[in-house]
């Protein structure tokens, strides 16, 4: 009965300090934050009009192919790159994207945002003063039913499924390397060379190999959706992906960065149980050699 005691004042005083410390710890380290806004809410304003037209896709591609193909390439419309990742990087400062897949994994009010003002749209305004610009040109003298037939062209030529790896590839290798997910080849290294990015960015941007274990899911996705929650002033731009491309974002990071984790949620349980039995065995003989004594 006196251990039992024991045990219990250590347990509650643990408790105590754990309850005291932890949660000012976490605030700390761990700043509560909105949760990801995948409506961009707060582009509403910049976008309505767009929104409240039907885009004709006809019309849509001749714009596109007229006013995007002089810097992005359409690989899947015969629209190759201008110029390869290092001159297009040297050029813009970082490589630019193509626009094949735009339309499956961008938010239709971040495109229209992004189209009219890339600058506003990607939260990265803070960047560009003093004569500097965004590489991407505002196209904020165009009508809205035009920029709405230039997004219906995006849709149309999007493919129907992409796999995580692919949807990393088109939204975050431009700037990101992830060596864990082809240490042989360097195929995941980034588009952009590194003094391009570092150039353009103020600084190298991390390799995603271990990002989903330094950070964990919670944290990434808000990141990802909205950078400058976190780190206000940060280069980072709010890449704008929809609730599934930055699902499948994430996803590729644990493929990659915690490929182990199924089999160790599965041990879990398992190890449990194991210290379970050994506890009561323990107990057991512990209290067969105490009798003895007593």
């Amino acid at each position: 009965m006196r251990e039992l005691k024991i045990l219990a004042v250590v347990v509650a005083l643990t408790l105590v300090t754990y309850w005291g410390v932890e949660p000012f710890a976490h605030s700390q380290m761990h700043p509560k934050v909105a949760p990801a806004d995948f409506e961009f809410k707060d582009l509403t304003a910049q976008t309505e009009a767009v929104e409240a037209l039907k885009g004709d896709v006809a019309n849509g591609q001749i714009l596109v192919t007229s006013n995007c193909t002089a810097c992005h390439s359409i690989e899947s419309q015969g629209f190759p790159k201008v110029m390869d990742n290092a001159s297009s990087a040297a050029a813009y400062g970082v490589t630019p994207p193509d626009l094949g897949t735009a339309g499956k994994i961008y938010n239709d009010r971040y495109l229209a945002a992004f189209i009219q003002d890339p600058a506003t749209a990607s939260q990265t305004s803070h960047k560009f003063v003093d004569g500097k610009v965004h590489p991407m040109p505002s196209y904020n003298w165009m009508q809205p039913q035009e920029i709405a037939d230039m997004i219906a062209y995006l849709k149309s030529i999007a493919p129907a499924e992409m796999t995580n790896k692919e949807v990393y590839s088109d939204s975050c290798q431009r700037c990101h390397g992830i060596k864990y997910g082809d240490m042989l080849n360097g195929t995941m290294a980034s588009f952009t060379p590194n003094d391009d990015i570092k150039k353009y960015m103020g600084k190298l941007p991390p390799d995603l190999s271990q990002m989903i274990r330094s950070r964990g899911h919670h944290y990434l996705e808000t990141f990802i959706n909205a950078p400058q929650k976190h780190l206000e002033g940060t280069a980072m731009p709010r890449v704008g992906l929809n609730e599934e491309a930055q699902a499948q974002v994430i996803a590729y990071l644990e493929e990659v960065g915690d490929s182990k984790k199924d089999e160790r949620n599965e041990l879990g349980p398992k190890f449990l149980i194991y210290l379970v039995i050994f506890a009561i065995f323990a107990w057991l003989w512990k209290s067969s050699k105490w009798r003895e004594v007593h």
